[in-house]
């Protein structure tokens, strides 16, 4: 369980091992394989589908042909689409174990496929615990807009429920459910889908590309290690990949917040959102932007250069203690110490061992979405996650009220049972850190060879996956790699969003395009323009509704010029840090 921190490195070594080439490193030297590129083609089949593609397991519901015109995503988001051709389907049909006794399991599907096809194929993966099919538009985060989704840009793509229904997470009670939400989903999706395309086609799909935020990054970490010869590009953002850990992270949270009430009424969460109020965490975030909004050279309500902040910044010295009661001026000292041992992150308290990451202190501290993980998720999804998924054997609870999942984590130790997620036994052979997490995650060896290529992004107000749990990897990665790293995965770290996307940021780009870019034509991302979205209602209200900022590869961060219009991306560049 142990946690390496890389981020206290010297900045001059840093620069030094990810980007000139320090040392001997004969891999430096050697080029790595250039993908082609891939070729259109035009859809020939949709209707019959059905009665013309058979595939192992594999049962199609129902094939159609769509318009062009607006997809509906969900209640707020709408991406355009060409002409496809809509597939939905199931695989593996059967019975297993359920939270009422036996429950139907089924890797559910659904694939769009364009009339004139691009010759890509897109795996578009979920977030959360997954559970539904969600409509396979090839959306990332809040991406470019609504005509930037991979389906519009002739993408063939799937999305699934991981093999398992709503509601979850009593499918965690299913040792084989357990395992298509962990990896096995998509090794049995991605032949079947892959099928399917040469079926309509006439060709296999000939580049593949991976995609996913928060649990959807975890999924396409875990790809890129153990389906390394099926996809050639992987988009991860915000990765969830120690989900396990992070979760119990969580319940620490919630049991360290729980010091600071009293929980004498019926409204729990509401209780427990009081500990630190929302003017209380913007009070901290404050502080935070007094010491380093100005570290990359303009005031600007965005700190891009993260790592420097931490060494600025003081929990202690520079938020005032309270001395006269509580008037969303001070943090008491009582909350200082919560906070404080919060983005310390969880360790155990007889051997001193991070269970997870710490946190850095950041702008988006005072952005709803940081609280609302801090708390709501926190109470009311980690606690399920962790005793139904992640343990084994499962540790069930009644986890229909905010009561059971409070008495839950309140008895949850951090020095005992938190062995749950690494153990094993005769029905669940494979723990919960098994079955989540990348094996082997810095031995990227399969992609890096065959000429693949993976980019990554995180916010740094990040309040459930901690930036510093990805930095972390990465910079293990590129040791692993004589410092060379950015030859095949580059990191992008976006100041001040949360959990993937809004706080005071700008979290409007397409990396996909990037991604493509490098793989197929051998263009390295140098940078990417970001911009804000006018719909944030997190977005700072001085903020310009036109600020764009590049995002810069890790370790390099963005620094303003001195001169020309604050609010372009065009007047600040990638530095190294001092």
């Amino acid at each position: 369980m142990e946690t390496k921190n890389y981020l206290l490195i010297p900045a001059v070594a840093m620069s030094c091992f990810l980007f000139s080439g320090c040392g001997n490193n004969d891999n430096a030297e050697t080029p790595l394989p250039q993908l082609a590129q891939a070729t259109p083609a035009t859809l020939n089949l949709c209707s019959e589908i059905a009665s013309q593609y058979t595939f192992k397991n594999t049962v199609i519901t129902n094939s159609q042909i769509i318009a062009a015109g607006n997809v509906q995503y969900n209640a707020t988001e709408s991406y355009r689409a060409p002409e496809h051709c809509l597939v939905t389907g199931y695989m593996n049909e059967r019975m297993g174990t359920g939270i009422a006794g036996e429950t139907r399991y089924a890797i559910g599907f659904e694939m769009r496929l364009p009339t004139n096809w691009n010759g890509r194929f897109y795996y578009q993966a979920n977030g959360g615990l997954d559970g539904s099919v969600t409509k396979a538009v090839g959306r990332i985060v809040f991406s470019a807009g609504p005509d930037s989704a991979a389906l519009n840009e002739g993408f063939a793509v799937i999305s699934s429920d991981m093999g398992h229904p709503a509601p979850t997470p009593f499918f965690g009670l299913d040792p084989q459910a357990r395992l298509d939400y962990g990896y096995n989903a998509v090794a049995e999706l991605t032949p079947m889908a892959k099928g399917l395309i040469e079926k309509v086609y006439g060709k296999q799909p000939d580049r593949s590309y991976f995609a996913g935020c928060s649990n959807g990054g975890r999924h396409t970490m875990v790809a890129a290690s153990r389906f390394a010869d099926m996809y050639d590009g992987f988009l991860v953002g915000n990765p969830g990949f120690n989900l396990p850990k992070a979760a119990v992270a969580q319940m620490y949270g919630v049991q360290e917040y729980s010091k600071l009430v009293e929980f004498d009424g019926p409204d729990i969460l509401a209780t427990l959102q009081t500990a630190i109020t929302p003017e209380e965490f913007s009070l901290v975030s404050q502080k935070v932007l007094e010491q380093c909004d100005a570290l990359d050279g303009i005031s600007d309500g965005m700190i891009a250069d993260t790592y420097s902040c931490q060494r600025s910044f003081d929990l202690e010295r520079d938020v005032p203690t309270c001395t006269n009661g509580r008037d969303n001026t001070c943090l008491t000292a009582e909350q200082k110490q919560v906070l404080g041992n919060i983005m310390a992150g969880p360790h155990n308290s007889k051997t001193g061992e991070a269970i997870y990451t710490d946190f850095p202190y950041d702008a988006g501290i005072g952005a709803s979405g940081w609280a609302s993980w801090e708390y709501n998720m926190a109470l009311n999804r980690d606690p399920g996650a962790v005793g139904f998924i992640f343990s084994s054997p499962p540790t069930p609870f009644n986890g229909a009220t905010e009561q059971s999942s409070l008495e839950f984590v309140q008895s949850f130790s951090m020095d005992e049972d938190v062995q749950r997620i690494y153990a094993t036994d005769s029905i669940y052979s494979e723990s919960g850190i098994d079955f989540m997490t990348p094996p082997q995650p810095t031995d990227l060896s399969a992609i890096k060879n065959r000429g693949a290529k993976m980019m990554l992004f995180h916010g740094t107000s990040d309040p459930v996956f901690s930036v510093n749990d990805t930095v972390n990897w990465y910079n293990e990665l590129a040791e692993a790699n004589a410092g060379h790293a950015e030859t095949f995965a580059r990191l992008f770290l976006i100041p001040g969003m949360n959990h993937c996307g809004s706080g005071p940021t700008t979290d409007k780009f397409n990396m996909i395009r990037a991604l493509v870019d490098w793989v197929e034509k051998g263009v390295e991302p140098q940078n990417i323009t970001a911009s804000v979205r006018p719909e944030n209602a997190e977005l700072p209200s001085d903020w310009s509704k036109n600020r764009t900022r590049v995002l810069c590869p890790y370790p390099q961060f963005a620094k303003y010029n001195g001169i020309g219009n604050v609010e372009d991306a065009a007047n600040f560049t990638c530095v190294s840090p001092k």
